[in-house]
């Protein structure tokens, strides 16, 4: 490595990185292509031979053509992931008596505290107090 000079070594890592940022964006491309379900199969079946015979070709394609759509599931899955566990938060956060269920002025001071400290909207806050005073 002594006659290896510094530059060559920059543009060895920087080919190295492109080549792996590659590989990510394709499997991206895969994944996304399986798990639309505004697709049949043979649409599944040829954009993926596309992407795996053409890989430069079929991936850049498939952002130009689908990329909208990748996006809005993207964004989808990330929501419901944030929603369920805004609901395991507030699940797992709930007061419980054994004998007389929630009680409701714990319930109001916590969700008071939720409020506050910016864990739930004031919308969200409005429409708790409103089910739990009904």
């Amino acid at each position: 490595m002594d006659d290896y000079p510094a530059l060559n070594l920059f543009w060895t890592m920087l080919w190295l990185f492109l080549w792996i940022l590659w590989f990510f964006l394709m499997f991206k491309v895969l994944t996304d292509i399986f798990r639309s379900h505004d697709m049949g199969g043979w649409g599944k079946a040829g954009w993926t031979v596309f992407v795996i015979v053409l890989p430069y070709l079929g991936v850049l394609v498939y952002l130009i053509a689908r990329g909208k759509e990748m996006g809005r599931r993207d964004r989808a899955v990330a929501a419901k992931a944030e929603s369920d566990f805004q609901d395991y938060i507030r699940k797992a956060a709930g007061t419980q008596d054994q004998n007389t269920g929630p009680r409701h002025v714990e319930e109001l001071a916590r969700l008071a505290d939720l409020k506050t400290t910016g864990a739930i909207s004031q919308e969200e806050f409005d429409r708790a107090k409103q089910k739990l005073l009904a």
